[in-house]
């Protein structure tokens, strides 16, 4: 009983220590590598550096999917922090790019 209870307790505190590493907004476009690693789930320093890089490198970025661009960045680590990725200071999180639809002929 007493392992069942100290295995729930660890359990619990690994929970919610993920949650508190959800993520929270941040500007890609103006945030420095440390910002970038602090608020995106999944980044670390070495990879928001790599997101400052690129965006020297290209001038900023024009909506959240350019994200994807950066080397070591994918589309599950974009999809997890859609919510807390901002363009510009508006506070607003940018929609998600629709895909086209298929025609069929």
């Amino acid at each position: 009983m007493r392992t069942l209870t100290l295995t729930l307790a660890a359990l619990l505190a690994f929970g919610i220590a993920g949650a508190a590493n959800a993520g929270k907004p941040v500007n890609i476009n103006r945030a420095d590598a440390a910002m970038l690693a602090d608020a995106l789930d999944g980044i670390g320093l070495a990879k928001a550096q790599a997101i400052v890089a690129w965006r020297t490198q290209h001038g900023g970025f024009k909506r959240a999917e350019d994200l994807a661009e950066v080397k070591g960045i994918g589309q599950r680590t974009l999809e997890r922090n859609r919510a807390f990725i901002r363009l510009n200071d508006t506070g607003a999180a940018p929609a998600p790019v629709a895909k086209a639809a298929r025609v069929r002929r």
